[in-house]
């Protein structure tokens, strides 16, 4: 039995036409440096070109982590509906720095956030079909800690809307 094998040809790109292709990548959607890096070494590039390519694209204004983690909040947040823990915790994964994440949350104000938290919670709790109330407070919590709701906020709201 012969084993046969496939060899994929990878297309290897000079620094001018991943730079290029990386512009267009930074553009059609805000990207963290973390992103940019996966990308370029996908693209088969070393670790001198990388440095020079991303050092480029913040210069020109492609890459720009703390306009990325603004996007990043308010799209998560009026979208997903997700919690500061959740936010923090993702741009966290993405290598932000604390600084970064900390103006990024600053920009989701209280009243918004609240409101949009009593609006997913009661919205949930109209959709959970459970009829023990017990479990249906379980399965409330669960979703909403899910999300990256706060504790405190999760306890309180299930007590309130189950009784």
């Amino acid at each position: 039995m012969s084993l046969i094998c496939r060899v994929i040809k990878r297309q290897s790109y000079t620094v001018e036409e991943a730079h290029e292709k990386l512009k267009r990548y930074c553009a059609y959607q805000e990207r963290c440096h973390q992103d940019v890096k996966k990308k370029l070494k996908s693209m088969n590039m070393i670790d001198e070109a990388i440095d020079h390519i991303i050092v480029r694209l913040i210069e020109e204004d492609y890459l720009n982590e703390a306009r990325f983690a603004r996007t990043f909040v308010r799209g998560k947040f009026r979208i997903k509906k997700w919690g500061r823990y959740r936010l923090v915790s993702e741009l966290q994964k993405r290598g932000l720095s604390k600084f970064t994440i900390k103006d990024a949350i600053s920009e989701i104000k209280e009243l918004e956030y609240i409101e949009t938290f009593d609006a997913l919670a009661e919205k949930r709790l109209a959709s959970l079909k459970e009829t023990n109330p017990l479990k249906k407070k379980r399965k409330l919590a669960d979703y909403l800690l899910y999300r990256g709701w706060e504790t405190h906020l999760v306890y309180a709201k299930v007590k309130e809307l189950i009784p």
